[in-house]
């Protein structure tokens, strides 16, 4: 996987055919290493997508617009001040290496015109993204700046006069002559694509390796990769390339290129792409996007944990003090028979051996030596009356734990069959909203997400929806659902509320079956076989005063056992 000096040159050629003269309009920082334009151009709204991050580093044209942040970075206000409302001028590659130059020409506070360069450098970990001042080279700020602490070779810092990446003695792949590729292939076989790696600047292993293949048996090696060479400049000049992504048996991509990989010819499918960015996009938003999603969930999935163990072991705590006081009964009869047999008991003992009245057996009753067999009985009713006030309150402390068990373990199936950040992002909110993790520093107070339920349609045509977390799933049943809707649930399993909607009709049993294989698939059961789904009318689902969000009570209701899995019908849309 390499977004190389050669997919660098073809996306810029790409975004300079759209976005010369557009207009930047607006400046989103959706996470801390990633900037998102909206430039207004020729040919309509664009969206210009730039990364700076050690493993995704990269920049193309946008389909899928990100979240935006609430709180805006620095950085990106500091952007919004310099370029907002600047014209695209120019974009340009710094001779094959993966380095972008965006010219813009804008204008200051007195209103005179100013050109500011935006540069994107790939460099794995040493990645960035670079304003500086066109005219005197000086950086106004970088989304990472880089101090001597850091590296001691090349710094960047606000006030610093820019200076490339040190080059790595290569030969750029957009202007190396016959000569030197010559040069390159005097090696032995084995060794000429390591030694075109080395020497040419802009490929990435897989391209070396292409050219290295375009050798002819008893040829020149020098004009075979020259001739090669020759072949893609000129497709990337005149746009005449295939873009495509390598996935693996399981869909996950592997790699991608403007030009065919013989590595993966053969090995694996192939997706073919229109554009540059869209099989940029495409990779980098199935390869990345399942590891950004997988670290957000884990963060999130470990906070849950956490909180459920302290619940669990406050359970087990109060269990125990329940089960303790639930003597109470004993020290009330001892200290009725106490009180009964004041006259015959002598001060000063260790036990009292009296008949317990109630069934005729004698009983040992234990005694504070130091107290007169009054005050020791006086002791037992204090206990006893401490003892009930324990089990009642206790118990009620009890069962608002075990609420918020059963609402904390509601988010494990949650956040396991989350599909996008924002789902996750959604349930963080949630559980800061209801006091359960605490509010970042910098976030400040969010405005609600709007629900936003997963849709689904049945063979014949009945529209099923499924909530993405606990509030959807009180926004489906109460609000969206009519009282004649049918509301599925797994039962046994915490997840998502999935509602029918009849519109008035009688939906067949096969509808009833694939919203109940819905709701299995939305459940904790999801890997699981023959779950139970317990379902009833809308009207018949009630919500406990003061209860948490998704948690619910339901009467009428009637049981099938399905396998998990969305329709088969017409499918999801979201």
């Amino acid at each position: 996987m390499a977004f190389d000096g050669i997919i660098v040159s073809a996306v810029a050629r790409e975004m300079s055919n759209l976005l010369i003269g557009g207009k930047i309009e607006k400046i989103h920082q959706p996470e801390a290493d990633e900037l998102v334009f909206h430039i207004r151009a020729q040919t309509g709204s664009c969206k210009l997508y730039a990364s700076s991050g050690s493993s995704h580093a990269r920049f193309h044209m946008l389909t899928k617009t990100p979240e935006n942040r609430k709180v805006p970075f620095a950085f990106c206000m500091l952007l919004r001040k310099h370029l907002a409302g600047g014209r695209i001028t120019g974009i340009a590659q710094k001779d094959s290496e993966r380095v972008l130059e965006i010219s813009i020409d804008t204008l200051n506070e007195l209103g005179f015109s100013v050109n500011k360069t935006l540069i994107i450098e790939i460099m794995g970990k040493h990645s960035n993204i670079i304003l500086i001042d066109a005219e005197t080279q000086r950086i106004i700020d970088s989304i990472k700046r880089v101090s001597l602490d850091e590296s001691r070779v090349r710094q960047v810092l606000p006030g610093m006069e820019y200076s490339y990446p040190p080059g790595q003695g290569k030969v750029p792949f957009a202007s190396i002559t016959l000569d030197e590729v010559a040069a390159l292939c005097d090696c032995a076989p084995h060794a000429l694509s390591k030694s075109l790696l080395q020497g040419v600047q802009g490929i990435s292993p897989g391209m070396a390796n292409r050219l290295a293949a375009s050798c002819e048996p008893g040829g020149s090696a020098g004009e075979s990769v020259f001739a090669e060479l020759q072949s893609m400049r000129k497709a990337l000049e005149s746009g005449a390339v295939t873009p495509a992504v390598y996935m693996d048996d399981d869909g996950t991509p592997v790699d991608f290129h403007v030009f065919p990989i013989p590595d993966f010819e053969g090995t694996c499918d192939k997706l073919e792409f229109g554009s540059v960015s869209e099989c940029v996009e495409h990779f980098y938003l199935n390869k990345t996007g399942l590891n950004r999603l997988r670290q957000k969930s884990a963060d999130l999935d470990r906070a849950v944990r956490s909180s459920l163990d302290k619940m669990y072991l406050k359970k087990q705590r109060l269990s125990e003090d329940i089960l303790a006081a639930e003597k109470a009964d004993l020290y009330r009869l001892y200290g009725e028979l106490l009180t009964a047999n004041l006259h015959s008991i002598s001060p000063g003992g260790s036990e009292a051996r009296l008949v317990n009245y109630y069934d005729g057996q004698e009983i040992a009753i234990p005694m504070d030596k130091r107290l007169s067999p009054s005050k020791n009985a006086q002791g037992y009713f204090k206990r006893y009356s401490k003892s009930k006030t324990a089990v009642k309150e206790k118990s009620i402390r009890l069962r608002e734990n075990d609420s918020d068990i059963e609402y904390l373990e509601s988010f494990g199936a949650f956040i396991e069959n989350a599909s996008s950040v924002e789902e996750i992002e959604a349930l963080r909110n949630e559980l800061t909203e209801e006091g359960y993790l605490r509010r970042r520093r910098a976030q400040g107070k969010q405005p609600k997400a709007k629900p936003a339920p997963l849709a689904f349609q049945t063979a014949s045509g009945f529209k099923v929806m499924a909530g993405r977390n606990n509030r959807e799933n009180d926004e489906l049943t109460f609000k969206a659902a009519s009282r004649t809707d049918v509301w599925f649930h797994a039962k046994g399993y915490p997840g998502s509320h999935v509602i029918l909607f009849t519109e008035g009709q009688e939906p067949a049993g096969a509808d009833v079956l694939e919203a109940a294989a819905i709701a299995a698939y939305h459940s904790k059961g999801r890997q699981s076989e023959n779950v139970p789904v317990d379902y009833t009318q809308a009207r018949y689902v009630k919500k406990p005063a003061g209860a948490k969000p998704g948690m619910v009570i339901f009467t009428n209701h009637a049981t099938v056992y399905v396998n998990p899995k969305p329709p088969a019908g017409p499918g999801a849309t979201q």
